[in-house]
Parts: structure tokens; C-alpha cells; sequence
């Protein structure tokens, strides 16, 4: 099938087809020898889908790699596979308890203004010029989980 057939059926773009293979996570398609264009097989699909399922679970490319790798080899020990859910897991509930600091946090900002007053009047402009003890905590970096930041001391 072509990149557009194969990107129709799993429901990615084209553009999302050729950046896996460029990461290495779908290996590339044979050329059709008359016109160049891109051929997939059933065994693309069935990755295409893989690679898409554990997206849709948040984890990285380096994660998927490591199941990617590990589903050629089935006489080996799941354990590893094991370990790296256990640590997604373990990323995940961290970036559930920096949310619900953040919903804390925005929740209060908010408690701020309960009126359309003058922007010079408001209270969530008044309290966001106020430095707070966040800013002299360790900057933030960004987690392994897409979107998400986490102080440097939480995130390893």
C-alpha cells in the first residue's frame, strides 16, 4: 500500500509516517523500481499501530524502541518490559501530582478577581507581580512525559 493508504488506515499523517521512519521506529518502505513511490506491507500496519497505541500511553521514543525491540524477540524475559511500565507508571503519577499542584495553584490565582474590574484593579494581575517561593526552588525541565515540566530534584 502507499504512505497516504497506510496513514489513512491507522490515522496519523503522511508527515508522522516519515518521521518514524527517520527516528528508526518503522523501518522504510521498499521503493516501487517504476515510479519511486513508497510500498508498505502488513507488517508496517501491524507496527504503525503498535508505535500509535503506546503514543496514545505517552511514552517516548526511546520506550516504544525498547518494546519495539523486544517484541522480535519472544523467547527472551518480559522484565524489562516490565521495569518500563513500572517507571511510566511512576512518571505518569508524578506528573498527576504537579497537576494537581497546578489546579491549586491556578484555583487560588483565580480566587484573585471575582469581578470584571479594570485590568490595573485586578487581583490575578496584582498577585502574579509577587514573587513566590516556586521561583527560588530549582528551575523547571521538561519530564520524559510529553508536555509536562518537572523540577529538576523530582525528575530522573
Amino acid at each position: 500500500m502507499k504512505i497516504g493508504e497506510l496513514a489513512k488506515q491507522v490515522g496519523v499523517t503522511v508527515e508522522t509516517i516519515r518521521y518514524y521512519e527517520n527516528e528508526g521506529l518503522l523501518p522504510p518502505a521498499l521503493r516501487n523500481p517504476a515510479n519511486n513511490y513508497r510500498r508498505y506491507d502488513k507488517g508496517h500496519l501491524e507496527r504503525l499501530i503498535f508505535i500509535r497505541r503506546c503514543r496514545t500511553l505517552a511514552m517516548t521514543h526511546s520506550e516504544i524502541k525498547v518494546l519495539l525491540q523486544a517484541r522480535i524477540q519472544p523467547d527472551n524475559s518480559c522484565e524489562t518490559i516490565n521495569e518500563l511500565i513500572d517507571e511510566h507508571i511512576h512518571h505518569v503519577q508524578a506528573r498527576i501530582a504537579e497537576l494537581t499542584i497546578l489546579e491549586t495553584q491556578l484555583i487560588e490565582l483565580r480566587n484573585q478577581c471575582h469581578a470584571a474590574l479594570t485590568t490595573r484593579d485586578c487581583g490575578i494581575l496584582r498577585e502574579l507581580d509577587h514573587p513566590t517561593d516556586e521561583l527560588t526552588e530549582a528551575p523547571l525541565v521538561q519530564s520524559h512525559v510529553a508536555g509536562s515540566q518537572c523540577k529538576t530534584h523530582q525528575s530522573k
